[in-house]
């Protein structure tokens, strides 16, 4: 017969053998389903691939956050900066687009304000960038 783990006391009894037998048999249990998981690749990886997804739409969510924050930012500043002739155009402009533009345009000009508000900003930046 094998000679019972050092770190163990003999049984006294049968009662204490049973015992010991079924903790040994739990902790074996517990050790199995640990390396079952760890060879359970396909769960990992698409516990990884949740994790990743999980906070790369965390960080599109604070960087479309920080982007509009900015737009804001430099549509102010352009505002600011405008002649007023140039204001009093873009008004007349803004009014002619509300008169006429189809229905669906005028349903997302808050985006296209936005990209064209944008597109003068590029121009402005690119034009003083030539003059220096």
């Amino acid at each position: 017969m094998t000679q019972p783990p050092h770190d163990e006391p003999t049984a006294a009894s049968p009662e204490e053998l049973r015992e010991q037998v079924e903790r040994t048999r739990h902790e074996l249990g517990e050790t199995v389903e640990a390396l079952a998981d760890k060879a359970d690749v396909k769960a990992r990886a698409q516990e990884t691939a949740a994790q990743v997804k999980e906070q790369t739409a965390a960080k599109a969510a604070e960087l479309t956050e920080q982007v509009k924050a900015k737009a804001a930012e430099a549509a102010h500043l352009v505002q600011e900066k405008l002649p007023d002739p140039v204001k009093a155009k873009a008004e007349q402009a803004q009014q002619l687009w509300h008169d006429q533009a189809p229905r669906p345009l005028r349903d997302n000009s808050a985006k296209l304000i936005a990209g064209g508000a944008a597109l003068v900003v590029v121009c402005l930046l690119l034009r003083r960038k030539k003059g220096k």
